[in-house]
């Protein structure tokens, strides 16, 4: 369904479905401040949740379920365009994630976007550099359950940002999995970790930044156990993570561990999350890793604002925009067809479907900005490289998800409609995808559409393509491809294209 603009002050929500917590946060940006107005966690150990084949266990997705009916209570009378969910590592990995996320789109209300490990790393730096400002170079470092985030900045801007597999959750899991401590697992989960971190030791060298800041769960806790012990006043050194796993040893397993103000739900990966600290701020050179303000909810709520503030034309920057001008210099696209092809594809678009959403009406003009990036390959079969590249290219601002329905659309400009027979079931994708065929046809010899030669007119499920007479008369070419397009379509149930000259 359509969904309505909130208003500039209106309050944003985030959900970060992380690989231990889910975390819901309301939040509101007002003068470019940031206020918290309400925070849910609960521990859900998603990650705990995959087999050794990579699937999700039921019992794992009753978590989920049931941690995202809670947070759909909170988030009662909320527009669709006021809150954004996000998934990390957990389902990143899962081999039945597009079953598990059905489910949880439906108890949760909204959709969810499983993100990329480096757009998760570039919403972590938006929320500490949001919440935490300066203008010095920082190294931010996010352990989460399966993965850590590693990003340089400067001011707001991320400049280098990487996501690594190696987290609290997944190491404790591997290396302490009966809750035991020795100093050979110790040794074990460091050398993991150092393996998994290594190709970063050069882009994130001390030389690049002056200030480390730890985000999220584990450097948190870490932090708040250090300062609860009287070591610190709250920053992370190597000699405060030596005594934490010291008490680990001392303790010999994890229900005889009494770190000061470490939560029951966090001992169980406190043994990965401690190894893991370590190896970072010893392999990197980082004395003190202070705690950070923001972390990926933040972000998102950030990110979501400016995507609005974009929308409004009230300044912002909606980064998925540069993202698209960039693949565009990169590919070497030639622009000015791809400007043709939107124009002509998301008018047919918002005249058959006037009131569909804004987001539909954006994904598609995105599809036609990069629909042919695949020549850059090779001129035959180009929409499949174009797809391909779409698929697997780094594309700041998307999710995983918008990602994959940018790239399908790519794949549906031509040639048969079977290999999409799965993604037409989706109405808003069928049409996507019939009008982005549309206007390659008709700006296939690379010239503009004279106005008014093409309309589309939804008729109950099907599509009615009014062509102007005059205009057919003078390009039959063009005319002979709409043909071919009316029966391309004419073996699909719905929605089915029919064409009309003159009249």
């Amino acid at each position: 369904m359509p969904s309505r603009l909130p208003r500039a002050n209106a309050p944003l929500a985030a959900i970060d479905m992380g690989s231990n917590s889910f975390r819901l946060e309301i939040g509101q940006l007002q003068h470019g401040r940031y206020r918290r107005i309400a925070y849910l966690k609960e521990t859900v150990r998603l990650g705990a949740g995959l087999d050794e084949n990579g699937y999700l266990t039921e019992e794992a997705a009753q978590r989920g379920l049931q941690c995202l009916a809670t947070f759909a209570q909170r988030l009662q009378g909320f527009e669709s365009a006021q809150v954004r969910a996000v998934a990390t590592q957990t389902l990143r990995e899962a081999r039945n994630r597009d079953a598990f996320l059905v489910r949880a789109e439906a108890t949760l209300g909204h959709p969810i976007e499983v993100i990329s490990g480096r757009e998760e790393a570039r919403l972590i730096y938006a929320g500490v550099a949001h919440l935490q400002p300066s203008e010095s170079s920082r190294l931010v470092i996010d352990i989460g359950g399966r993965s850590t985030e590693m990003i340089l900045g400067r001011g707001r801007v991320p400049m280098v940002a990487e996501s690594f597999k190696t987290g609290s959750v997944s190491l404790s899991m591997r290396w302490f999995p009966d809750g035991r401590f020795t100093e050979q697992m110790f040794r074990d989960a460091q050398v993991a970790a150092g393996a998994e971190l290594e190709e970063a030791l050069e882009p994130f060298a001390p030389r690049h930044w002056q200030q480390a800041l730890g985000s999220s769960g584990t450097a948190g806790a870490v932090s708040q156990v250090l300062q609860a012990a009287g070591l610190s006043d709250g920053r992370i050194t190597p000699d405060g993570l030596r005594w934490c796993i010291a008490q680990c040893l001392a303790a010999g397993h994890v229900d005889r561990l009494k770190l000061p103000s470490l939560s029951e739900d966090r001992k169980p990966i406190i043994g990965g999350g401690l190894s893991l600290l370590y190896t970072l701020l010893t392999h990197f050179g980082v004395e003190a890793l202070y705690p950070a303000k923001g972390a990926l909810r933040q972000g998102v709520i950030v990110d979501l604002h400016e995507r609005h503030a974009t929308q409004r034309g009230s300044g912002g920057a909606d980064v998925r925009e540069h993202t698209i001008a960039e693949l565009q210099q990169r590919f070497d696209v030639d622009v000015e067809q791809a400007a043709r092809v939107r124009q002509v594809a998301t008018q047919l678009f918002a005249q058959a479907l006037p009131h569909s959403d804004d987001e539909a009406l954006r994904e598609l003009g995105w599809a036609c900005d990069l629909h042919e990036i695949g020549l850059m390959v090779s001129h035959h079969d180009h929409h499949r490289h174009s797809a391909y590249l779409l698929s697997h290219a780094d594309a700041a601002g998307f999710s995983q998800s918008q990602q994959r329905r940018i790239a399908e659309l790519v794949l549906g400009q031509r040639g048969g409609l079977r290999k999409l027979e799965a993604q037409l079931c989706s109405e808003r994708f069928a049409w996507q995808v019939m009008t982005l065929r549309l206007g390659v046809i008709s700006c296939h010899a690379r010239g503009d559409l004279e106005p008014g030669a093409l309309r589309l007119a939804r008729s109950g499920r099907h599509a009615l393509l009014r062509c102007n007479g005059a205009w057919a008369e003078t390009h039959p070419r063009t005319l002979h491809q709409l043909h071919e397009e009316v029966e391309a379509w004419s073996r699909h149930e719905a929605p089915r294209l029919q064409l009309q000259v003159g009249g």
